[in-house]
């Protein structure tokens, strides 16, 4: 996988690359990521990459000829169907099957924006996608290309231990993610539940999968709603809702 990251902050990208399950799969030459900085093709003395927007406002706009070169540029670098993509609050908003379509590509080209945004002209000529990783205001996209690059990586054959965490997570069948315990066994007057150490893999598969659809009926029913639950699921969740109403009109 080939990333590239047009941003005039690459400190930002290029630190974050060292450590943990980016800098392992670095290493292992599963993902390699590139910065290009826009600075580096503006055309005078001082590097200008912005300037007032015209209509009046607040803020400066990112001009279209030093960021158009940077994003061509990067562009050159990556593989044939690499897509441009505009991290923006306009795009459509990052999931986990997004991630995995992503992932499937050979490569691709972040954009980070910076101050009120690009020149539309740059959207227009330069990008094929636009990406958001949630609703709310960041003051630039160099951290919702991390984002990005991160829970791409984690899905490259290779990255993770074990294969099975990338598809064990939150989100990957439309779940959140069951509790988690270690030892000690009691910490703190809280035990870990039997199940967990009973050794009955079918009971202890049975136990997660009723946590965490649970869990996602209570925290994330639009989950539930966009993915729909699967048979076994199901079942568990009609048991949990039927045990919690005996023990509502126990109480009644």
């Amino acid at each position: 996988m080939k990333i590239e990251v047009v941003t005039l902050f690459p400190e930002l990208i290029t630190g974050v690359l060292k450590y943990g399950v980016l800098g392992r799969a670095a290493e292992r030459g599963l993902v390699s990521v590139g910065t290009c900085d826009p600075r580096a093709y503006a055309n005078d003395v001082h590097r200008t990459v912005d300037d007032r927007p015209y209509g009046g406002g607040p803020g400066m706009v990112l001009k279209p000829g030093p960021m158009l070169a940077a994003i061509r540029a990067a562009h050159a670098r990556l593989p044939e169907g690499s897509p441009r993509i505009y991290l923006s609050a306009q795009g459509r908003r990052l999931d986990q099957r997004g991630v995995r379509e992503l992932a499937a590509l050979p490569g691709f080209v972040l954009v980070a924006g910076r101050y009120e945004g690009l020149d539309e002209r740059i959207i227009r000529l330069g990008i094929d996608r636009e990406l958001s990783v949630g609703d709310y205001v960041l003051s630039g996209g160099e951290l919702p290309a991390l984002t990005v690059i991160d829970a791409v990586t984690r899905l490259l054959p290779g990255t993770l231990g074990d294969e099975r965490s990338s598809v064990e997570e939150s989100f990957d069948q439309g779940l959140l993610d069951w509790p988690h315990y270690t030892r000690p066994e009691v910490f703190e007057g809280l035990s870990v539940p039997g199940v967990l150490s009973s050794g009955n893999h079918a009971d202890i598969h049975r136990w997660r999968l009723g946590q965490a659809v649970v869990r996602t009926w209570q925290r994330r029913p639009d989950l539930l709603l966009a993915h729909g639950v699967d048979p076994e699921a199901s079942r568990l969740l009609d048991e949990h809702i039927a045990a919690r109403e005996r023990g509502e009109a126990e109480e009644g």
